[in-house]
């Protein structure tokens, strides 16, 4: 599921070596911080959050196979 993460936003950035993911799993869910270059913030977000919002519906499209809610977070 990192991988997926990494994939989908490595396009998308400027700065895409400074592409941080953090994984924190817990018993009843998934959550992902993501830490991108400040220029790049605004890109990942999107227009009245558009793109980390088809991106959490992707995450969570990917976790199908488990009951585990996914969470993704912008630092």
């Amino acid at each position: 599921m990192k991988q997926l993460l990494q994939t989908i936003l490595e396009p998308m950035l400027e700065h895409p070596e400074a592409l941080e993911i953090e994984v924190e799993e817990t018993k009843y869910n998934v959550s992902y911080k993501i830490r991108v270059h400040e220029d790049d913030v605004g890109r990942v977000i999107g227009k009245r959050g558009r793109m980390i919002k088809a991106v959490r519906t992707i995450m969570s499209n990917a976790n199908h196979g488990s009951s585990k809610k996914v969470f993704v977070d912008v630092d």
